[in-house]
């Protein structure tokens, strides 16, 4: 699914998620089994098709869309969902449009999708089945309960993958300490990254479609994603070999299919090195120091930039004195101080965490 429709699908669900005016009208016409054809778009485009029917004009509220639902024609809101315009409206879309829809409220639904800016919701009478057509595209809403389950085992699959990055982020600290990180750590880790916020995009899907039923949800993603994003632009910062295209590396990696992720030397390429596909992940890189340093508690990115810009790198940094640090405009003495001994816990740590 490209970006774009992503994008596009994102907004869609947000209208008739769970708690907004529209579902609650939708689930009350699937308890009534009437069924209905709602449109929501471009008064103008829209009204050409319009044939018949009633103009209303009237505030939009769930229990008149569900009344309005018992007639056989379609029901028109306005684009901002404050009005419903019109209802029992016979629509005449273009019949030369193709469809692979046989019933008449979905082929109907999925022409007047096409042929203007709408967003048209069809609702089957006889199999409680919702579906959402816009453009040239198509979703069909799931149940509640099986959307729950779906977000619970993706959350699951989560916790395990975030697990395997704290994992691999603990093996990269001790390698960093000691400058003995290769191109195949790096790409490991990113990796990992790339993978987390993947599953992430999918949790943050079913919420949407979840609405008010997924704040439950919500909060452990939340959870689970602190620093998660911040940490990976600190790896792009530390090993891109131009840190200022961080950014630009992390939207590449969003674009790199499932199949080009698990290749590393695909990674290594947006990174900025080239070479031998088979010795490439073998070759030595010096981080500059951006991921541990965030890590040392109250040490704004401002000082961390200047830390960076005056040293160099991350080994020549642990090598640094309290004095030296202390040099660096902005630091002063205590937090140079917090800066030394930070840096010092964290080798410790990682030092430890290697015999556990």
């Amino acid at each position: 699914m490209s970006e774009k429709k992503k994008t596009t699908l994102i907004n869609v669900l947000k209208i008739v998620a769970p708690g907004t005016p529209i579902r609650d009208a939708l689930e009350q016409i699937i308890s009534g089994r009437t069924g209905a054809l709602i449109v929501i778009g471009d008064v103008e485009e829209v009204e050409k098709l319009c044939d018949g029917g009633f103009e209303l004009n009237v505030e939009l509220h769930p229990q008149k869309l569900f009344e309005l639902s018992k007639m056989d024609g379609a029901i028109i809101l306005d684009q901002d969902l404050k009005k419903i315009l019109g209802a029992n409206i016979h629509l005449v879309p273009d019949p030369m449009l193709s469809t692979d829809e046989t019933g008449m409220r979905h082929r109907t639904a999925e022409r007047v999708a096409k042929q203007t800016n709408a967003l048209v919701v069809s609702i089957s009478q006889r199999r409680d089945v919702i579906s959402l057509y816009w453009s040239n595209y198509k979703y069909v809403l799931e149940d509640i309960r099986a959307l729950l389950a779906k977000a619970n085992q993706a959350l699951q699959t989560l916790e395990k993958y975030k697990i395997r990055l704290n994992e691999v982020s603990t093996n990269l600290n001790s390698l960093e300490f000691q400058d003995f990180v290769t191109l195949l750590d790096v790409g490991s880790i990113i990796q990992r990254f790339e993978m987390v916020k993947r599953v992430a995009d999918e949790v943050e899907r079913y919420i949407i479609e979840l609405g008010s039923e997924g704040r439950l949800i919500k909060m452990q993603l939340e959870e689970l994603m602190v620093r998660v994003e911040e940490d990976n632009m600190m790896v792009l910062k530390d090993y891109c070999k131009d840190s200022r295209r961080a950014e630009k590396a992390a939207k590449e990696l969003r674009r790199l299919s499932s199949e080009e992720l698990l290749d590393l030397t695909n990674i290594c390429r947006i990174l900025g090195y080239e070479g031998d596909t088979v010795n490439i992940l073998d070759k030595i890189v010096h981080p500059k120091g951006y991921r541990l340093l965030r890590k040392i508690p109250r040490l704004p990115v401002t000082i961390v930039n200047k830390i960076i810009k005056k040293f160099g790198d991350l080994e020549t940094i642990i090598k640094a004195s309290i004095e030296d640090l202390d040099e660096v405009e902005g630091i002063g003495e205590v937090r140079a101080k917090a800066i030394w001994e930070g840096l010092k816990r964290l080798r410790g740590h990682s030092t430890l965490e290697q015999y556990i």
